[in-house]
């Protein structure tokens, strides 16, 4: 990384460093004063610019009927690689995303779940994308955000915190950049490591750019922001997709946006385009690469956390959640070293169920799709993968069911995926295989809310 030297000549080094220490030192005196909008990253809390539970102050966009969902979300999966020491700091952080409905307001949540010390964002934007795969903003959309009022939000380690709503017109279709700028060191970065979508990154506070030159450094990670929220005069809610790589879309192509749910997104969106009476649905993905129900990862908060530990944060707190589709298991299956119990899995997804029921959300559930020829195969893991799918079937773990396993297996060898579903590990599909999965879904099954009782 370059150095950059501040300071007119004649300036000594010791003094120089005592000033640039006061002046950071300054920034977060006055930023810890005002820990806004910051909750536990468990999502069990929300709290509003001014530390009340309840939706956040909407300082900058006007009253407006519309309702707010989530329109685009990534669960915190780790701490970033060679983060440790110096976090982001002094650097711009330029998310590209793309949000599955658009509105006529935005506001954002920044996470420092694997953060060891607090982050501090001194600035922070969001815009429209000027054309897709670039750093370059519509000037005229280009809006900062406010955390409380304040441009400076300190996050604490293991927390995460919620905008103030701005005023911003997102067209359905387009892209979305939302860009962070800290000066100091947080420790390791909270990311989403297989976004699927090329981002960007630039030296300096090059928040409110438009023009995207300085934004020289190209990343495959989401940093730090794990959802968007939009004032849709559209949609009534949200669906989340809950589940593993399968969900994530680690196979599908880069900043193409072919991900089941990206797909499940479009179909929904042409159906009521076309006449059909649907409901009018959001679609955020909450994927995690490698994540099981039962196990999670190593360290302290552990990464990819279990799908039990997270559930509350990445559905239950989501925004205007009415549908949730889960779909794991298949990890539990192959990463367990001895052989799965298909009745732990089961009473997991069972467990996940009812604390949706408890917060009135309709739960879809997945069958696991076949993965013969996949390295971890086994005829007893293959017996422990058609077990859990009978009980799915069976109508008595979820609401609905929808058959990926059926769609997507080969007709011939049912225990594998077919051929051109398949991205060549026998295990995650192609963009065909991932637009099949969508395909799969009965849109009428979107209807209605968790029963009273299953």
């Amino acid at each position: 990384m370059t150095k950059r030297h501040v300071g007119g000549m004649g300036v000594s080094p010791i003094r120089h460093s005592a000033l640039l220490s006061a002046i950071i030192a300054m920034i977060v005196g006055l930023s810890t004063a005002i820990y806004v909008g910051v909750a536990a990253d468990d999502g069990s809390t929300r709290t509003n610019a001014l530390g009340r539970a309840g939706a956040p102050r909407d300082l900058a966009a006007p009253a407006s009927t519309g309702v707010w969902v989530g329109s685009w979300s990534a669960s915190p999966a780790g701490a970033e690689p060679g983060t440790e020491a110096f976090g982001m700091a002094g650097r711009s952080v330029r998310n590209v995303v793309h949000p599955s409905v658009g509105g006529t307001s935005a506001r954002i949540t920044l996470s420092n779940l694997y953060g060891r010390t607090a982050l501090t964002v001194t600035h922070a934007s969001i815009a429209v994308a000027l054309a897709p795969d670039t750093a370059a903003a519509s000037a005229d959309t280009m809006r900062r955000l406010t955390f409380g009022g304040s441009t400076t939000v300190v996050v604490p380690a293991g927390r995460q915190v919620l905008s103030d709503a701005v005023r911003i017109v997102i067209p359905e279709g387009s892209d979305v950049l939302v860009t962070t700028y800290s000066p100091t060191p947080s420790g390791p970065v909270t990311y989403h490591r297989h976004a699927r979508q090329i981002s960007y990154v630039a030296e300096g506070d090059l928040t409110e750019d438009v023009t995207g030159t300085g934004y020289t450094e190209q990343t495959p990670f989401w940093r730090y922001l794990t959802a968007l929220d939009v004032l849709s005069n559209e949609s009534e809610g949200s669906v989340v997709a809950f589940g593993d790589s399968l969900t994530d879309g680690i196979t599908s192509t880069q900043n193409a946006n072919h991900r089941w749910t990206d797909v499940l997104s479009e179909r929904l969106r042409s159906a009521i385009r076309s006449g059909q009476d649907l409901p009018r649905y959001s679609v955020v993905n909450e994927g995690i690469s490698g994540n099981q129900v039962l196990a999670s990862g190593l360290g302290r908060p552990a990464d990819n956390q279990s799908g039990l530990s997270r559930f509350s944060r990445d559905v239950l707190a989501r925004t205007n959640v009415k549908v949730v589709v889960i779909d794991l298991g298949v990890n539990d299956i192959l990463r367990n070293p001895r052989l799965a119990e298909p009745d732990k899995i089961l009473d997991g997804l069972r467990t996940l169920v009812r604390e949706a029921h408890s917060h009135g959300i309709k739960v879809i559930g997945a069958t696991l799709m076949p993965f013969q020829g996949h390295r971890g195969y086994t005829p007893a893991r293959e017996a422990v993968r058609q077990e859990i799918n009978a009980e799915i079937r069976s109508g008595r773990i979820y609401d609905a069911v929808v058959d990926f396993d059926k769609a997507l297996r080969d007709a011939y060898n049912p225990r594998r995926l077919r051929s051109d579903y398949d991205s060549g590990d026998h295990l995650h599909p192609t963009d065909r295989g991932f637009a099949r999965m969508a395909e799969a879904f009965d849109l009428d099954e979107l209807r209605g809310s968790a029963p009273a009782e299953l």
